[in-house]
């Protein structure tokens, strides 16, 4: 995969920013969250004419063929729009694809005409999510929590083995999840599948999921100390900005120092997979619980921070905190993510 210049980053980055501003409302995103499918085909066809959903294929599939570096900082500005949309699974599929010959497949979800996401299952604590086994050329049992499952239409399997493309169509149950921006079911398989990946294709797309979902979360972080601190310099007690009582600055300091540890932390796990150094295991790891842990702490003070207002149904902070805490367990909670942290410093010391 290629990078960008700065300079071609920043215009990309923007394009995505203009796009979700116009198309990704706080409004937009409530409708879509509550319609039947979670799904919007126009918003989806739109980030696919811009490229969104192919920035990491290659070109000869027809995608952008840009990094992770490119991904992370698109996936910021997805975290801080709460896009309800099927990128993080399409991401990830096309990551397990990416050393296969399913071509096809690859260019379905480059140009947006197929939805792809992956449903994990072994025995491992980051893929250990259901009972699916491999045996020769068939698939049996039910992976949980597979991400936009009840509208993709190819659900890729990832064992402790490799990466399996189904031949049949697998049973979904749509789950009641917390955070309705992101649907999840249970998938249930029996029947033939064919093998895309080896095991290795399972650990390139767990690191890209990884710097995905630290781009987005470090984005949610940042979205809401934007909204809080503007609402507490406008919202006034006692004849003063809220802003300007010790504890209220007290608490926004603190989420400053929580968003940016998350920007500096995702941006550098990008950077180090994009690289492929010696270090990207460590800093993968410390990307997966930094950037989760300050997602969900700057979302919840932000609620305290804005008082009674932020506790109702009708104010945005509790849609981002809705979305923070469901991604903290998405892949993985954050403890586990500091043992391998650890293992991972000790590896290279």
């Amino acid at each position: 995969m290629t990078g960008l210049t700065h300079e071609d980053r920043g215009a990309l980055v923007d394009s995505v920013r203009r796009l979700l501003a116009d198309r990704c409302t706080e409004g937009d995103v409530r409708r879509i969250m509550d319609g039947e499918t979670g799904h919007d085909p126009d918003l989806w066809r739109a980030l696919a004419e811009m490229g969104v959903p192919g920035l990491m294929i290659a070109t000869a599939q027809g995608g952008a063929g840009l990094g992770a570096v490119e991904l992370g900082l698109v996936m910021e500005e997805v975290g801080a729009a709460l896009l309800p949309a099927p990128l993080l699974s399409c991401v990830i599929a096309a990551a397990a694809l990416a050393d296969s010959d399913a071509t096809d497949l690859l260019a379905g979800i480059a140009d947006g005409s197929r939805i792809a996401t992956v449903a994990f299952s072994g025995s491992d604590d980051w893929t250990g999510r259901g009972d699916v086994t491999v045996s020769g050329d068939r698939a049996s049992g039910t992976a949980r929590f597979v991400t936009d499952a009840a509208i993709a239409d190819t659900i890729l399997i990832a064992t402790d083995e490799g990466v399996f493309l189904p031949l049949h169509t697998p049973q979904v149950t749509v789950l009641p999840v917390f955070d309705r921006t992101r649907r999840m079911a249970d998938v249930t398989f029996d029947g033939a599948v064919r093998r895309v990946g080896d095991a290795a294709a399972v650990r390139a797309m767990r690191d890209l999921a990884i710097v995905a979902l630290a781009g987005e979360q470090a984005g949610i972080a940042r979205r809401v100390l934007e909204m809080t601190v503007g609402y507490a310099a406008e919202r006034h007690q006692f004849g003063r900005a809220i802003g300007s009582f010790q504890a209220v600055k007290h608490m926004a300091a603190d989420l400053l120092l929580e968003s940016e540890s998350a920007t500096s932390a995702a941006r550098d796990a990008a950077e180090q997979l994009a690289a492929g150094s010696a270090e990207k295991d460590a800093a993968v790891a410390l990307a997966a619980f930094a950037c989760a842990d300050a997602a969900v702490r700057c979302t919840k003070d932000a609620i305290q921070m804005h008082g009674g207002i932020a506790f109702t149904w009708a104010h945005p902070a509790h849609l981002y905190l809705r979305r923070a805490r469901s991604a903290a367990q998405l892949f993985g909670a954050p403890p586990l993510w500091r043992d391998r942290y650890l293992t991972a410093l000790e590896a290279v010391a």
